[in-house]
Formats: structure tokens, sequence, C-alpha cells
């Protein structure tokens, strides 16, 4: 009996053995795949960490870049708005001097149309004398325009007799020719100017060349007014004696009486108010 309740035992604490053997294996498997899930876990999270660290690292970065941007774009704005102030004011400035520039722009353009009117009328003043004048020897006589001034030198050997302030029988036909042109251009004066050589002259009244050459200029006045009828509002009468010549070695030449010929002042003045009215300027 004893001997099979022993054999009994054995069998049971074998069985028992053979059981706890088969759980450890199992357990010690499960062990080892929790070991290698913990491992290849330790693994990714170690990936993760260093992941987070570099993506930490360009945040960071990114931060400051965005930081940096942020303040440049703001001191762009601030440019932006002081360069629109600028401009402003610059495109006003340069709108007022563009009004300017057109307002003298017109200004010269109204003193040039002017100024082409008088040119105009003198140059048909000057045609107008040498119709009359073209058969006389130039060397007598000439026309020239200087400044917008229209001269007519005449030499004394066509006026005056040597030394004398008479004006002779010839000298009163080619003056009357000068009073056919000019009692044609009412809106003109001119200077009657006595001019002589430097040899000194002393006669009669006369005390020098400065009288001589004024006592011409008035013989010539006198015959365009009580001869030839010229308004004589419209005349000055001048002595300019020696000194203003024309040629240092012909002394000849020097003895010359002149006849300059003008527009009036308050006629080209109007000529240039006329030249503000016209359509053609303004426009």
């Amino acid at each position: 009996m004893k001997k099979l309740i022993l054999g009994c035992l054995g069998v049971t604490m074998l069985l028992s053995s053979c059981v706890s053997s088969k759980k450890y294996a199992d357990l010690e498997s499960k062990h080892k795949e929790a070991q290698d899930l913990l491992n290849s876990a330790t693994v990714k999270l170690n990936d993760c960490l260093e992941e987070k660290a570099t993506a930490s690292s360009k945040l960071q970065t990114l931060q400051d870049q965005n930081a940096f941007l942020k303040a440049n774009n703001q001191e762009l704005i601030n440019n932006m708005g002081n360069l629109t102030t600028l401009t402003s004011k610059g495109a006003e400035n340069l709108e007022k001097s563009l009004e300017s520039l057109q307002e003298k722009d017109l200004t010269i353009r109204k003193l040039q149309d002017a100024i082409t009117r008088r040119d105009s009328v003198n140059l048909s003043l000057v045609q107008s004398l040498k119709g009359v004048l073209g058969n006389l020897d130039d060397e007598d006589i000439q026309i020239s325009v200087e400044k917008g001034v229209v001269f007519v030198s005449i030499s004394d050997k066509l006026l005056f007799s040597s030394g004398s302030y008479n004006v002779t029988s010839r000298a009163k036909e080619i003056l009357g020719k000068v009073a056919q042109v000019v009692n044609n251009k009412p809106d003109f004066e001119f200077m009657v100017e006595g001019h002589t050589d430097d040899v000194p002259y002393r006669k009669g009244v006369l005390l020098d060349n400065w009288d001589l050459s004024v006592k011409r200029a008035t013989a010539v006045v006198r015959i365009l007014q009580n001869d030839y009828n010229v308004d004589p509002k419209r005349m000055t009468a001048a002595g300019r004696a020696e000194f203003i010549p024309v040629s240092t070695t012909e002394k000849s030449k020097n003895r010359r009486t002149r006849i300059v010929v003008l527009p009036k002042i308050d006629q080209f003045y109007s000529m240039i108010e006329e030249g503000m009215d016209d359509p053609a300027i303004n426009n």
C-alpha cells in the first residue's frame, strides 16, 4: 500500500515538475519578447528624442528668422511711409517746378512773338527805305538793323557843305524820301544824330564839334518838320560830335548824319500784350 502511495506521489511530482518547466519556458519566451519590445521601444524613443531636439533647434531658428523678418518688415513699412512722404513732397515740388517752367516758357514765347513782330515791322521799314533810296551810292547812304533798331546813315557830303550846317538842295530831296517812309510808319519814333570828325571846329557862335553836330541835327529835324510835315513829337535832335567814329583811317566816314528809327516803347509793349492774348500762343 505504501509503495502504491509513494508511486502516486512520484508521478504527481513528476507531472508537477513537467508543468512548471513548460510555464517557465513560456514565461522566459514572453520575457524575451517583452525585452525585445522594450529594446525596440527604447531605440525608437531615443530616435524620437533626437528628432525632437533637431525639430526644437529648427523651430528656434525659424522663430529667430521670423522675428528678424518681422523687424525688417516693420522697418520697411516705416521706410515706405517716409518714402511716401518724400515722394509726395517731391511730386509737389516737381509739379511746382513744371508750372514755373511752363509760365517761363509761355513768357519767353510771348516775348519771342513780340520780337518777331517787331522784326517784321523793321524789315518792312528797311524795305521801304531801300525802295525810295535804293538809287543812291551805298557809300553815301547806308541802311542797317542792329539789335532791333533801324539805322539810316547819310554822309555829310550829301547833306551839308564842309564846315556848314545849312542843308543843301540835294539833301532836301533825300530827306523828302525819308519823310515819305516815316510818315507812313506812325508807330515809329526816331532820333536824328549829328556826327563829326575829330578835327577841331570853331566858327561864329559855334564853339566846337558838339555845337556843329547839334546844329546839323536840328537843321535836319526842321526840314523834316517844316517841309515834309513830320510830326515833331516823334523826333529827337542829338549831337554826338566826334566821339562815336566808324573809321579810324577815313575821317570822311565819321562825318555823317544818322537817323535812328525805333518802335515806340508803348507800341512794343502793346505787341507783347497782344502776344499774351494770342490764342496761338496761349493754347
